[in-house]
């Protein structure tokens, strides 16, 4: 029961960070009806950048804030390529965020070369119910929780947020208040980018990133988004944690190498079964 217990925390941890990718599927999608593709790259920008400016003498904090605000650019330069221009499809913008993913590795290897990342978190170990927890996973659970808590106020009770849900909810009737739907979008990448950057600032010390992680994260990412069908972001978090602990157990009990293949399964069967949920009232509406 007691490993059971400890393999199930290191999944809440992870699984924490997967929500965080997932909520950033979620915001860009509601907005701008495009899958980014390129959401796993902020995490690795983020957790590759806060290494570079420990090694430069930057204290713990500061580094963070900084790689969190870079991976929010990166996100804002993803936008502006694919949905700046006006009248581009959600198809063609989904093309390019692929193709920006992919060319970001190049990017990645230029500045911080093809080895895996790391640098050290939180230190020491707290004792629970006769397991030991390392503090960094309780940061990563503290950091989500807030983060999760701030995106409520912010959606709920700011212009900002208001704007961003007007926009999911109805595009045509935000334009004729005189909402931009387009900065909007815009707004949405650059949370997205935030987003995206604070899970690899949390995952990276206890995961180190290298210039293709951005794959795997982004596949638990877009998993546990499609759990609320890509709209609902207390959905994503749900779906994040029972992957996480699914990915923990599956690697615990069996094998490691078996873990990023849960998340295809999940995100296969959810689509599947999704599918088969609309195709009744499709038949109905034909």
């Amino acid at each position: 029961m007691t490993l059971f217990l400890q393999y199930a925390v290191s999944g809440i941890a992870t699984g924490c960070t997967f929500a965080l990718v997932a909520t950033g599927f979620v915001v860009i999608y509601r907005v701008s009806r495009v899958v980014n593709f390129a959401q796993g790259v902020f995490a690795v920008v983020a957790g590759m950048a806060v290494s570079s400016f420990l090694s430069r003498g930057l204290p713990h904090g500061p580094a963070e804030v900084l790689a969190v605000a870079l991976a929010a650019l990166a996100g804002l330069v993803v936008g502006v390529i694919a949905i700046g221009r006006r009248g581009t499809p959600p198809l063609a913008s989904l093309i390019i965020t692929l193709g920006l993913g992919i060319g970001s590795y190049a990017v990645i290897i230029l500045i911080w070369g093809d080895q895996p990342v790391s640098f050290t978190g939180l230190a020491g170990l707290a004792r629970m119910g006769g397991i030991s927890v390392q503090y960094q996973f309780l940061l990563v659970v503290a950091v989500t929780a807030v983060t999760f808590g701030l995106l409520s106020l912010f959606f709920d009770h700011t212009y900002l947020g208001k704007a961003l849900t007007a926009c999911s909810s109805n595009p045509y009737a935000a334009r004729l208040v005189g909402i931009d739907v387009r900065r909007m979008g815009l707004l949405a990448f650059t949370l997205g980018g935030a987003l995206g950057g604070l899970a690899g600032v949390l995952i990276t010390p206890l995961q180190p990133v290298s210039f293709d992680s951005d794959v795997g994260i982004a596949i638990n990412g877009f998993a546990a988004a499609i759990f609320g069908g890509l709209l609902r972001p207390g959905t994503a978090l749900v779906g994040a944690l029972v992957l996480g602990v699914a990915e923990a157990l599956v690697a615990g009990y069996y094998r490691a190498s078996f873990e990023s293949g849960v998340a295809l399964v999940v995100m296969l069967g959810l689509m599947v079964w999704q599918a088969g949920r609309r195709s009744p009232a499709a038949e109905e509406g034909a």
